[in-house]
Parts: C-alpha cells; sequence; structure tokens
C-alpha cells in the first residue's frame, strides 16, 4: 500500500497541474469580418465625421481569469478606409495623410491587459505611417454562446503619427484627436 501512495500522489498533482495550466490559459478568437466593425470620428471645418475601416482582421487570445495571457493584434487594411465622402477619402489615402501607396497597413498589438471598474483596458501600441505609439484602449468583453463580442474605444493624436503633411499639418480646418470604436464579434478558433 506505501508503494502506491507517491504514484497516486503524482497522478494527483498531474491532473492539478494540468487543471491549472487550463484556468491560466486564454480562449484564442477570430474576429468576423461579416459582422465586426472598426470606426473613427474626426473633425474638418469644425464638425465631426465619421469613417470606417472595411478591411481589417483581429486575432484575440481573452480569458477574464488569464489576463497575463490574453492579447489582441489587429491588422488594418488602411486603403478601406470610408468616410462616405469620395474626395475626403482621396485626401485620407493621400501622402499628406495616411499615404496607403506607402504604408498599407495599421497594426495594434497589445503588451498587457487588466481590469477596471467598468471593463477592461489594454496598453499597447499602434504603429500607423511607419511610427509606433502607446494607444490604450477601453473595452468590454461580454461571452456569448457562439464565441463573444469585444467592444471598445481608443482615441489617438493624428499629428503623432505623421498624418497632417503639408496643409493638413494644421488643426486648423482638420482636428487632430480621432476617435476609434470597435465592435468585434468573435469566433473560436479551430
Amino acid at each position: 500500500m506505501t508503494a502506491r501512495l507517491p504514484v497516486s500522489l503524482a497522478a494527483l498533482a498531474t491532473s492539478l497541474s494540468i487543471g491549472v495550466q487550463v484556468a491560466d490559459a486564454a480562449s484564442s478568437y477570430a474576429a468576423d469580418p461579416q459582422q465586426s466593425r472598426l470606426e473613427f470620428v474626426g473633425v474638418q471645418a469644425g464638425a465631426d465625421f465619421k469613417g470606417t475601416f472595411h478591411k481589417f482582421t483581429a486575432a484575440v487570445e481573452f480569458s477574464p481569469d488569464a489576463l497575463p495571457a490574453a492579447h489582441l493584434d489587429v491588422q488594418i487594411d488602411t486603403n478601406s478606409v470610408d468616410s462616405m465622402d469620395k474626395d475626403r477619402d482621396g485626401t485620407i489615402r493621400s501622402s499628406d495623410i495616411l499615404d496607403v501607396a506607402h504604408f498599407p497597413a495599421a497594426h495594434y498589438v497589445t503588451r498587457s491587459i487588466t481590469k477596471t471598474a467598468t471593463g477592461f483596458t489594454a496598453s499597447g501600441a499602434l504603429t500607423l505611417r511607419g511610427v509606433t505609439k502607446d494607444v490604450p484602449i477601453s473595452f468590454q468583453f461580454t461571452p456569448s454562446a457562439a464565441g463573444a463580442k469585444l467592444e471598445g474605444t481608443a482615441q489617438l493624436k493624428r499629428l503623432d503619427f505623421g498624418a497632417g503633411q503639408g496643409d493638413w499639418k494644421s488643426t486648423e480646418w482638420v482636428g487632430d484627436t480621432v476617435k476609434i470604436s470597435f465592435s468585434l464579434i468573435l469566433k473560436p478558433k479551430t
């Protein structure tokens, strides 16, 4: 009987270890491109204007109980910008603003995620026009039977990223602050 005890303890320790690893793991998701949205609000001539990016991908590793393992990675096709004004979109895509010919993608990746009183805050960096700057985001995570929903907001200064050259460097007609909002419908990765 004494010989069996260490084997039983070893088996118990192994099962406990596996249980801890599962609890510490974040679930893997990808944003459903048909149902997810990535939008922004800028200011032009003193009035708000809205826009969206139609093409982006988001890989999400997240579980509220495993925040050290949580991670967001978003790739944005900058050429897919749509502010519902053809002339403005041409200017936004030009070398003076997003310069999509030289920088066809923007990239956001988190370093850490923490719990807050109203949801979660991600500390991460956005690379836009070849410039990388910290941009925190606030978000809520709602699990569902089919996956989850991740909704949130961020704010950035376009001039910090060089998105404003020539006449557009001035904030007289186009504001510096850009507000971001997103709603990601997440499906589990298989």
